[in-house]
């Protein structure tokens, strides 16, 4: 059968991923569609892939709200930073949250989820790197953090990392596996076009893939 390319792409990535799995768990690929119009994302679509991820609100919002009306399995996930100010915004069209990273937007995403009767899965941004130009919760602070997020009964359902861009990314992961192990956690959101292999031999349950998919962006 003579499929879009971004299907056989996607066909080939759950091949590879097939073959490289140590358990039972076959990681969820989020295909990332940011900034690539919704013309392209169709044939996934319609082929029935279900996991979009998106790192802009208003992007997403003007992309997905009719779509998602259309194709009710659909599930978007917020995989860049979000602002306190988008919260009430990104709760109206997002089902996951990856980039929670303070407590003060873990507040307002629980006093918006409490408006607007909408609970979404929520994974904690883990500052793998310690680097200070990124965002996330540093290491020694996920235990408090996360208690202090179950107290807000956000459904916080694991850990997420970008990790800095060098050698050690297998460290990194590893270290993940480690955290979100003691956490108690079963998702771990980790793994992009270049690296995902890694991540899954790390137990990571979500991977996320955009340009192995739907290739360069301009």
């Amino acid at each position: 059968m003579n499929f879009h390319k971004s299907i056989n792409n996607l066909i080939s990535i759950e091949s590879n991923i097939k073959s490289n799995i140590l358990n039972s768990t076959i990681p969820k690929i989020i295909a990332v569609s940011k900034t690539f119009p919704i013309i392209e994302i169709i044939p996934l679509i319609d082929y029935g892939h279900i996991h979009y991820g998106e790192n802009k609100v208003q992007e997403a919002l003007d992309k997905w709200s009719d779509i998602k009306i259309k194709n009710i399995n659909i599930k978007l996930h917020l995989i860049g930073r979000l602002q306190t100010n988008k919260v009430k915004s990104a709760l109206r069209i997002f089902d996951f949250i990856h980039s929670l990273d303070s407590e003060k937007l873990a507040n307002k995403i629980s006093e918006e989820q409490s408006k607007q009767g909408k609970r979404p899965k929520i994974f904690i941004q883990v500052n793998i790197g310690n680097e200070n130009q990124k965002s996330g919760i540093n290491k020694e602070e996920l235990i408090d953090f996360h208690k202090f997020c179950e107290s807000l009964n956000l459904d916080v359902i694991g850990t997420m990392c970008i990790p800095p861009n060098d050698e050690n990314v297998k460290n990194y992961f590893s270290e993940m596996k480690k955290i979100n192990e003691k956490l108690n956690f079963k998702d771990l959101s980790m793994g992009m076009s270049g690296d995902y292999i890694e991540a899954i031999k790390n137990n990571a349950t979500y991977v996320r893939i955009g340009s192995k998919i739907f290739g360069s962006r301009d």
